[in-house]
């Protein structure tokens, strides 16, 4: 395990040319101290390294300084397989990345390019889905260039609401989640997400920006899709309650007293904003206390629950 750690070091110092300490720590997921000792392990092996002291230091790997890659074994060929371009469902990413994974198979040994190649055919990817989406990717292409050469980028963009305005931001990233292409960006407003496929008329402009210090694509995109799965799971409800109903919602759900403009409040009735984990949730919850509850906001599902009502009545609404 530590041969493997130190030959994934190396690779990250060649690649890199200097790296600090932390960042080492974050890439190869081990602490600081972990990585100072596996570096001083490479410098006694007779490795090129210099220690550098103070904010900007690290570790440097001697300029001109190349290792030999170890050719792949058997398990890290079936896993770099499984991530084949048939994945990518964009064809001109597609052909451009079978482009480089042919190469990587003109450079196997013969014994490995055979088993690569029978891999291949037992190994199907249908990127599209059961509920196919057709992603316009074609400004993929200038986004990628921004966001490698830390340049600003301005671009029209379409919420998904319809609404369509201009934007100038610090690209800092991309994500690909299935075949959907998202671009991580600082605004005057903090970091925002835009899917590349609502992007128009993407222009690459001549200012660069600096990339902040400590910035971490993953762990953005980890925590900001956490915060959107529990705001998914997470619907608000201002409610009316009898003395009775109030005591129960407040022992079953997660429901708090707020004040309320409401004109008139029964005398013992409470004022409660319950946290249901969706609409129908609320509805079948609220629908059960019958008369003794009556929805504040959100008006739409006030409408939803006296249509209900009236559907269990038979009365219809111009009776």
């Amino acid at each position: 395990m530590k041969a493997s750690r130190l030959m994934s070091a190396l690779i990250l110092l060649q690649a890199h040319g200097q790296l600090s300490e932390r960042e080492l720590s974050e890439r190869l997921e081990v602490s600081q101290r972990t990585v100072h000792r596996d570096m001083e392990a490479l410098c006694i092996a007779g490795i090129p390294l210099t220690a550098l002291r103070g904010a900007q230091g690290g570790w440097r790997l001697e300029k001109g300084w190349r290792t030999q890659v170890p050719g792949l074994d058997e398990p890290e060929l079936r896993a770099l397989l499984m991530t084949q371009p048939r994945a990518l469902g964009d064809p001109q990413l597609a052909a451009a990345a079978e482009r480089a994974f042919g190469k990587l198979m003109a450079a196997l040994p013969v014994s490995m390019r055979r088993q690569a190649e029978a891999m291949r055919e037992r190994l199907h990817v249908d990127h599209t889905g059961w509920n196919p989406s057709s992603e316009d990717l074609s400004m993929l292409p200038v986004v990628q260039d921004a966001v490698a050469r830390d340049c600003r980028l301005a671009f029209d963009y379409t919420r998904a609401d319809g609404e369509t305005a201009p934007r100038t931001v610090d690209p800092l990233g991309l994500v690909a989640k299935g075949s959907t292409w998202y671009l991580v960006a600082r605004t005057t407003n903090g970091l925002r997400t835009y899917r590349v496929s609502r992007m128009q008329a993407v222009t690459v402009l001549a200012t660069s920006f600096e990339r902040p210090a400590k910035f971490n694509l993953g762990a953005y995109w980890r925590e900001s899709t956490a915060q959107l799965q529990q705001a998914r799971q997470s619907y608000e409800v201002t409610l009316l309650l009898d003395p009775q109903a109030a005591r129960s919602m407040s022992t079953w759900m997660d429901a708090v007293p707020v004040e309320s403009r409401a004109a008139k409040i029964p005398e013992g009735w409470a004022v409660l904003r319950v946290r249901f984990e969706n609409e129908e949730q609320a509805r079948f919850v609220t629908l059960g206390f019958g008369p003794r509850a009556k929805v504040l906001e959100p008006k739409q599902l006030r409408e939803r629950i006296l249509a209900d009502a009236r559907a269990v009545t038979g009365e219809s609404e111009q009776s």
